[in-house]
């Protein structure tokens, strides 16, 4: 298996992690088929969403995959009025990853990262690899340390 440049980068930094692959279904890129797929708690694997912010410009959200992203909590977590998801055509140009396979680690360029507060409460979380079909599982200090993300409160709360 040819390492992936986010787990290339997680090696520079001596960070320990493991390469769960899962078969991957074009139809279904979803957190949940993941969390099918490997077995994983779906509030486990963390989906990485590229947003573009008013005043900041790039910044990406990692949350768990059954939630969604707050983007007026994220917006006045990292200094915008307000923030949009990119669309998805632009989303290879601005990260070199594509959907499905985006990772916080190893974009073309660093942007913000902002990682919803819940990680904290697991010892290992997943992120995608970089590619379609493969999760990197680490500790949420080890990520937040990778890609000097900030911890905060930015996933929607639905009431039921």
């Amino acid at each position: 298996m040819k390492k992936t440049n986010a787990a290339r980068i997680l090696d520079g930094l001596d960070i320990s992690y493991e390469i769960k692959g899962y078969p991957v279904d074009l139809s279904d890129l979803s957190a949940v088929h993941v969390a099918a797929e490997t077995g994983m708690n779906i509030k486990t694997i963390f989906k990485t969403l590229v947003v573009r912010g008013d005043k900041t410009g790039i910044l990406m959200g990692c949350i768990p995959g059954d939630d969604e992203l707050d983007m007026k909590k994220l917006a006045a977590i990292s200094t915008n009025k307000k923030v949009e998801m990119v669309h998805l055509k632009d989303v290879q140009a601005l990260t070199g990853y594509v959907r499905g396979g985006c990772s916080p680690l190893g974009t073309k360029k660093k942007y913000p990262v902002f990682i919803d507060q819940s990680a904290l409460k697991w010892t290992q979380i997943a992120v995608s690899a970089g590619k379609r079909g493969e999760q990197l599982l680490l500790s949420p200090a080890d990520l937040i340390k990778a890609v000097a993300a900030t911890p905060a409160d930015i996933i929607k709360v639905h009431n039921s």
